[in-house]
């Protein structure tokens, strides 16, 4: 099961399920380009090679400290699965990221101060079981999983993922890609018909 407060449990070699949300519930992406720059993070922060700044100044690099395993954009919050290989990799990677975006973000609609609810929520994983489910449940978030622009299972329904974003330690837990997706639509299926037999019991 889970395990919440990472200033606790900060443990190396784990998996976390991160997540955050705009204050006061506000939008944290207004329009798809919000999202896409939040992709080109990742990628400033991820890819295998090390990205250099107008100035020539290098970005941190995170890649071999954490990895990407999951993740989705929503308009007000954002889930992410990710795997410390290190104590302090992840707040390292979070506040690089979150940091450039917060900065991206006001300087494009001209605001100042905090644009996130509070600092990121992060849950520890200690099983597999428990990974996988929450995997699926960050691809889940959006009414239209399948062909939602902005999850990462729409790399791995097309099997080609960029660079700084490593699924395998998810999928390696299944036969194939396909096995996987079928994980995935299974518990959406299933929850439909719970979703329906509710309905129809509060009519009764």
């Amino acid at each position: 099961m889970p395990s919440r407060n990472t200033a606790r449990l900060d443990s190396p070699d784990s998996y976390y399920h991160v997540y955050a949300r705009g204050a006061s519930k506000e939008d944290i992406f207004r329009e798809s380009a919000d999202k896409d720059y939040l992709l080109y993070l990742f990628s400033r922060y991820l890819s295998k090679d090390e990205s250099i700044s107008n100035t020539g100044v290098p970005y941190m690099h995170h890649r071999g400290h954490v990895e990407l395993l999951s993740y989705c954009l929503m308009n007000n919050h954002f889930h992410l699965l990710v795997y410390q290989n290190e104590i302090g990799s992840l707040s390292g990677f979070m506040k690089s990221f979150m940091t450039s975006y917060v900065a991206y973000f006001n300087r494009k609609y001209n605001r100042s101060g905090h644009l996130f609810e509070n600092r990121y929520k992060a849950s520890l994983i200690t099983n597999d079981g428990y990974l996988l489910h929450i995997s699926r449940y960050i691809h889940l978030n959006p009414r239209s999983w399948k062909n939602f622009p902005y999850s990462s299972i729409r790399h791995i329904r097309k099997a080609s993922e960029p660079e700084w974003l490593q699924t395998e330690r998810v999928l390696i837990l299944y036969p194939t890609r396909q096995a996987y997706l079928e994980f995935v639509a299974d518990y959406e299926e299933n929850r439909n018909i719970l979703a329906e037999l509710k309905y129809e019991l509060a009519d009764m």
